[in-house]
């Protein structure tokens, strides 16, 4: 283990999820999220096949235990990643990144429910106290009534998302048991391609050379970012690299600013100090109970 080398590679792949985010952001003006997806995920696909080949695991990678586990994965992942998407379109970078961070709170509940974990107080009051964060965030967005549709459009579409994205956690808890990772990393891909082609009756575009080049580089660049993501719990566990995730919050800031003019407000900032606290507290419980996760979170992205 080299836990300098995988942090180094967790941040690296935050800061690229980031720039990838960026850019889907500035083309959903353009284009519809199904298609925006149909990008990220097709042409994640080469970057990914050729980091397979290099690690001399094509064969494993293209070898499905359960077809209908990855079938499943594939949905609600893409259904979060669709979600994520058009969010972005409809809110600041820095508040669809700080909602996000929901998800981790949601999957300690759904597995208790779904997978018979225990649900103790210390986790349950983490998981409240995330929850309040979260509150703070969204409460000026529903408690004023002069918001815009498309303001209250975008935090329902990020909660769908966040409680996707926690479906799919739960899922890859399950399947890491019987597929190779390899196997969950390809078969997402190429099941949120083949989903996202479901949604071309419904408003593609023939978008400008430059959008089309933005999504192009979202492809490629999430693909990179999920090789480095998946490649730094080969050096570091997973209770060391989660709270690195966080860092996410800093780049949203510093790119919605610099390309988006967005500047965060005080309840969004806030809320990430306090959802940033409990996920950390978390992180340390369950590494504390000495839950292995680390298979499981090197499939997540994001987006789901």
């Amino acid at each position: 283990m080299s836990p300098m080398r995988g942090i180094a590679l967790k941040l690296a792949s935050v800061f690229l999820f980031t720039i990838m985010a960026s850019l889907v952001k500035a083309a959903s003006a353009h284009v519809p999220p199904g298609q925006a997806v149909f990008f990220r995920s097709a042409l994640a696909m080469p970057v990914i096949v050729a980091w397979l080949a290099m690690r001399g695991d094509l064969s494993t990678g293209f070898r499905a235990q359960r077809p209908l586990m990855h079938l499943w994965r594939g949905l609600v992942g893409v259904t979060a990643m669709g979600c994520n998407f058009a969010a972005l379109g409809l809110l600041p970078l820095p508040e669809v990144t700080v909602l996000g961070y929901a998800a981790p709170m949601l999957t300690v509940v759904l597995a208790a429910v779904m997978l018979g974990e225990r649900l103790r107080l210390f986790r349950m009051s983490a998981v409240a106290l995330g929850l309040v964060g979260v509150s703070i965030v969204l409460w000026p967005r529903l408690a004023f009534d002069d918001l815009s549709d498309a303001a209250l459009l975008g935090v329902g579409l990020i909660m769908i998302s966040t409680v996707m994205r926690a479906l799919a956690q739960i899922q890859i808890r399950r399947m890491v048991a019987v597929e190779e990772t390899s196997a969950i990393v390809f078969y997402f891909s190429l099941t949120a391609t083949l989903f996202s082609l479901l949604t071309l009756p419904f408003g593609w575009t023939w978008p400008g050379w430059g959008v089309t080049g933005m999504l192009i580089a979202s492809g490629l660049i999430g693909g990179v970012a999920q090789i480095l993501l998946t490649s730094s719990y080969r050096f570091a566990g997973a209770a060391v690299l989660a709270p690195f995730e966080y860092a996410s919050i800093l780049f949203a800031v510093l790119f919605g600013y610099a390309f988006f003019d967005e500047v965060p407000t005080g309840a969004v900032l806030i809320g990430a100090g306090i959802v940033i606290l409990a996920g950390v507290v978390i992180i340390w419980r369950e590494r504390q109970l000495g839950m292995r996760r680390g298979q499981a979170r090197s499939n997540m992205t994001p987006q789901g």
